[in-house]
């Protein structure tokens, strides 16, 4: 619809090129008020054949005119702000009726325990058997030493034989003197220990010492393990 308020619709060529720009700007802006619509508003800008200017919104130029269009961005429109709802007062708090008091509940039944496993052994500890005796003895000069014998045969001392003079005689004969070891019984509570020394003993005597008989020692040894391991004297 062409805008003929405050703006002439035709006007001298001369004064028509001086105004017509600021003219768009207010008609736009009339225009965006006047819509209140988001959507920019079109400018035409209509010349007729004797060269009269007329602006007009929203309406093409008449047949035979120059028409030159113009769109004008409008402003965008502040978003209206969300609506709060007022919020209400609190209500009061109505106190809290006594508890009432409860019969007293029997705790449940506690879980019966996970039998515990029993490793299974080769030897059940009724079927051992205690270690043989053994015998702790003493020899003449005080050295004492562990046998399975508690009643060793006499042998033979020898003796150092001295002159008139008291110095010591060398001489191709020798003397001996029988000495008998005197034994007791181990007691049974030292009994495993017994073995176990003994046992060790054999092992550095099989390991470091001199032997005659390797086999007969090694035997010897693996007879003393296996009497401290499947007697009362195992773990």
């Amino acid at each position: 619809m062409p805008l003929g308020c405050g703006f002439p619709s035709r006007l001298p060529r001369g004064l028509a090129r001086a105004w017509w720009k600021p003219a768009l700007v207010l008609l736009g802006l009339a225009a965006a008020v006047q819509t209140g619509s988001a959507q920019g508003v079109v400018i035409y800008r209509c010349t007729d054949a004797s060269g009269a200017l007329t602006i007009q919104n929203d309406t093409p130029c008449p047949k035979g005119s120059k028409q030159d269009r113009r769109v004008m961005e409008a402003a965008p429109s502040s978003p209206t702000p969300p609506f709060v709802a007022p919020m209400a007062a609190p209500q009061p708090i109505a106190p809290a009726a006594p508890a009432r008091a409860r019969a007293p509940v029997a705790p449940p039944p506690e879980p019966e325990p996970a039998p515990v496993p029993v490793p299974e052994r080769t030897i059940v500890d009724s079927d051992r058997l205690p270690p043989p005796w053994l015998y702790e003895c003493r020899t003449f000069n005080d050295d004492s030493y562990l046998s399975e014998n508690g009643n060793p045969p006499p042998r033979c001392v020898t003796l150092t034989t001295t002159g008139l003079s008291g110095m010591i005689e060398s001489t191709n004969t020798s003397a001996c003197e029988m000495k008998t070891d005197r034994c007791q019984r181990v007691p049974d509570g030292a009994l495993c220990e017994a073995w176990r020394q003994r046992l060790r003993e054999a092992q550095s005597t099989l390991r470091f010492g001199v032997t005659e008989n390797r086999e007969r020692d090694e035997a010897e040894v693996a007879r003393m393990t296996r009497i401290t391991q499947e007697s009362t004297c195992g773990y």
